[in-house]
């Protein structure tokens, strides 16, 4: 049966707009916006959601726009594009090796940026290199170290997954053994950066994000076609022209750029790519993730903890990747659940 949809054309160049998919992705746009916005009214100078509006169109009081572009923007970009390019991470994982719970968290990417950031702080050189520069590299080496382990006999998505957790596990093993080795100094520098955290976020943490975002994101839009035929199976994607194995190496690797600059932003914010592409596909009602619902909810739901952690606890500086470690882990466990219950989990 032919799914309902209208086609747009310019010039040479069609897709299909599917109203349910639109519509989903308006709807939690819509939160993600609303989230951003009441996140900036949080703070010892009182704003109303209707003031931060108004200075985000320039109107308004003159301190209000002067509180809301040099003080609150930052952090609101830095939690808005993390959660996008972390939902877009996670989707792009999942439709690339066809499970569920194959999240950077899990196979080993998110574990490498720490491992690197915790090597360079202790070893002495992370002070030249910077959190953002050894957080992206340390993202790229351990993906790039799954890929190779993984290409023996064919990188399925099983193997890439199993491969992942082993790497996962190592890089962990390696982050405990420096952080029993730093002195206090050193572990206080980098334990809250381990756990995701937007706090005394800068222009300078939010300008380079937003334009790695405005290169990554339109390249791995540009990639759906790839992701609709992946999640067919290998074989039906061969049967419909799809180059397999160049798809999913071009699949993981933008979610491992998108992982890499969100990481070096605001640190391995747990729990969001895994949760964002499943409550995504469950808004839109599809049967995959979908990229652009995904990253917008992954927006919504890093905007939506950071809100929660400074209400609930209004006179501490809580990481917001405690609160989505909190709330992702019955997630997870539902998760596990569903695929045994079902056999979807590898």
């Amino acid at each position: 049966m032919r799914r309902a949809g209208v086609v747009l054309r310019v010039g040479p160049v069609s897709t299909v707009v599917r109203p349910r998919l639109l519509g989903a992705a308006i709807g939690v746009g819509a939160l993600a916006f609303l989230l951003f916005c009441v996140g900036m009214t949080v703070g010892d100078y009182p704003l109303s959601t209707g003031d931060v509006v108004a200075a985000l169109f320039s109107q308004g009081d003159y301190y209000d726009r002067v509180v809301v572009y040099d003080w609150r923007m930052p952090r609101a970009l830095v939690g808005l594009f993390v959660g996008i390019a972390f939902g877009m991470a996670g989707a792009l994982f999942q439709t690339a090796t066809r499970n569920p719970l194959a999240t950077p968290d899990i196979i080993g990417v998110s574990a490498g940026a720490t491992t690197a950031v915790v090597l360079g702080v202790v070893l002495g050189f992370g002070a030249g290199l910077g959190t953002q520069s050894l957080g992206m590299l340390g993202a790229l080496v351990a993906a790039a170290l799954v890929q190779v382990l993984a290409l023996h006999r064919g990188s399925t998505g099983y193997r890439i997954l199993l491969v992942g957790v082993g790497v996962s596990w190592a890089c962990t093993s390696t982050t405990t053994y420096l952080l029993a080795r730093a002195d206090l100094r050193q572990a206080q520098q980098v334990v809250g950066w381990m756990v995701g955290n937007l706090n005394d976020s800068t222009w300078a943490e939010a300008t380079p994000l937003l334009l790695a975002c405005l290169v990554l994101v339109p390249a791995t839009l540009a990639l759906t076609g790839w992701v609709r035929a992946m999640h067919l199976g290998d074989d039906v994607a061969t049967g419909l022209g799809t180059p397999v194995a160049r798809a999913r190496a071009a699949l993981l690797l933008a979610g491992v750029l998108l992982v890499a600059v969100g990481t070096a932003a605001a640190g391995p914010v747990a729990f969001v790519a895994l949760a964002a592409p499943q409550i995504a596909t469950r808004v839109a009602r599809t049967p995959m993730p979908p990229l652009l619902t995904s990253g917008l909810t992954g927006g919504a739901v890093v905007l939506g903890s950071d809100l929660l952690a400074r209400l609930l606890l209004p006179d501490t500086q809580l990481p917001v990747g405690i609160v989505t470690g909190v709330l992702g882990a019955p997630f997870l466990l539902w998760l596990l659940a569903r695929a045994n219950r079902t056999g979807t989990g590898g």
